[in-house]
């Protein structure tokens, strides 16, 4: 999972790019990088780290410029090096700086057709630089003069369409020209458009991978981006768009809704914090359905996506909410880390419990999902720990089943502690005294509550249906090999043997 932006203004846009990375810092902490274009010269600062600790006032200085993008990146698999960082930046045609959220799920292919047909060298083991080349390609076949016409742009993009699978949010500046976004005929990861209107006159003009990045700037949400859809800004302001995919079906990532975007963001139209209100009042529903005979005497959230969720549950059954456990911001997701002693001790690093609030109580433990387990085991023996009674454990996504193709890490699917299990088993394996999941369908129906016209979501992760219906056991077995957690011990600093290339190390 990767956060981008992108601003074409009328002043310089630096600061304005540094804001917007650093409240997308949740999408990406591992790397960060800023690209901008001052005249006929491409600025670029990038380097592993947060964004705070990327750049320094000497780095902000340097980027000057009215155009540029920026990225914040989460690695999926394989290598973290600052190589894998981005923007990437080729010089032809024109000189074309990328930054792009997703994973291209044919990146082997389109890799072996750039080195064969395009002549062209990808030097990195991700699947963004192979993305850029993609696209730089087809748009050198569309232009055989300086100029570029909005037309050239589409046509490129068509073509781009036709060839590339997988997921793909994606923003770039064209030096000389003007900045470029689009996403993938799915629509699977956001992409919004924004706009200020400047007191000297003209019109700023904004990209961003959630809607809190333009607010956290001034800009104003215009809408998102569609699915399949490109847009075009010139260096002088003039806005282009246009449907550049045949058949472009709008099949959104339900995870981000879940888990990863901000609450305060809205994404295809949706309230991510009023989505969440929605997944406690069905998961609380279901829980008054079936648990009637559980003497619950406290609802306390896993913080901290899940404490919205938790406090329409405790509404729902008319029970109290509390906060039992103090978080460690400085701790990153346990989910990501190699090893299982790893994640364990920063399990325990990151949350800390408050005895009070658990001694001789029967509680209802709430969080967003339950992927390898680890961490909910812990929390359950810390909970115990704490005082406890009982402990029951709600999940506000169903069953992870499944691993994911198109830029969310998680582990091989044998770490999935719901592959292959049913929730009794799941249950006795965290140690709880109850278990209990979210339909999929009151999730889907949460989220569709503010938008009607979603009617399918990509939801690959409990289903094992991909979307773009080229995923098959071959490719799993190999993401497998990338993913599990011997591959990440070992640290594999590439892994392009595998014919992987992920969005993270995008």
């Amino acid at each position: 999972m990767c956060g981008i932006v992108g601003i074409l203004g009328t002043t310089p846009v630096n600061q304005a790019l540094y804001d917007g990375l650093t409240v997308l810092q949740h999408r990406g902490q591992d790397a960060a990088g800023i690209v901008t274009i001052d005249g006929n010269t491409l600025r670029q600062r990038k380097a592993n780290g947060l964004v705070r600790d990327v750049f320094e006032e000497r780095h902000m200085e340097r980027l000057i410029g009215n155009v540029g993008i920026g990225h914040v990146r989460y690695p999926t698999a394989g290598s973290s090096s600052v190589a894998q960082a981005q923007p990437f930046y080729v010089n032809s045609p024109f000189g074309i700086a990328l930054a792009h959220n997703g994973n291209l799920t044919n990146a082997r292919e389109l890799k072996e057709e750039q080195f064969r047909v395009a002549r062209r060298h990808i030097n990195t083991s991700s699947d963004s630089e192979i993305l850029l080349n993609v696209f730089a390609h087809e748009l050198d076949q569309q232009t055989q003069t300086l100029r570029l016409e909005p037309s050239h742009v589409f046509a490129a993009i068509s073509k781009v369409h036709e060839q590339v699978k997988g997921a793909y949010a994606t923003v770039a500046a064209i030096i000389g020209h003007g900045m470029l976004a689009f996403r993938d005929p799915n629509g699977i990861r956001p992409l919004v458009l924004g706009k200020r209107d400047c007191e000297t006159g003209g019109t700023e003009y904004m990209v961003a991978s959630e809607s809190v990045a333009l607010n956290a700037v001034g800009f104003e949400l215009i809408r998102d981006i569609a699915p399949g859809e490109a847009v075009y800004i010139t260096e002088q302001g003039e806005l282009f768009t246009e449907q550049c995919a045949a058949e472009p079906q709008h099949q959104p990532c339900i995870f981000e809704y879940v888990y990863f975007a901000r609450p305060d963001s809205f994404i295809d139209k949706v309230s991510v914090y009023g989505a969440r209100a929605q997944m406690g009042q069905k998961l609380g529903d279901k829980i008054a359905r079936e648990w009637e005979d559980f003497d619950i005497d406290v609802v306390i959230p896993i913080p901290e996506t899940s404490c919205d969720i938790a406090l329409e549950i405790a509404h729902n059954l008319d029970l109290p909410y509390r906060q039992g456990f103090v978080k460690n911001r400085y701790i990153g997701r346990t989910f990501i880390m190699p090893g299982q002693v790893q994640r364990e001790q920063s399990v325990r690093r990151k949350l800390n419990a408050i005895p009070s609030e658990f001694a001789g109580k029967n509680v209802l433990l709430v969080d967003d999902s339950i992927v390898r387990g680890t961490t909910s085991e812990q929390i359950i023996k810390m909970a115990r720990e704490a005082g406890a009674k009982k402990v029951y454990f709600a999940s506000a996504a169903p069953e992870i089943r499944f691993p994911n193709v198109y830029g969310i890490d998680m582990p091989s699917v044998n770490e999935l502690i719901a592959y292959g299990r049913e929730v009794d088993e799941i249950c006795q394996l965290i140690g709880a005294d109850g278990l209990i999941y979210q339909e999929l369908s009151d999730l889907e129906s949460a989220v569709r509550h503010f938008n009607p016209d979603l009617r399918r979501f990509e939801t690959s992760v409990f289903t094992g249906e991909y979307v773009t219906q080229d995923v098959n056991q071959a490719y799993l077995d190999e993401l497998n090999a990338l993913r599990n957690d011997g591959a990440k011990l070992n640290d594999c600093s590439d892994n392009s043997h595998l014919g992987i290339y992920n969005e993270g190390q995008s």
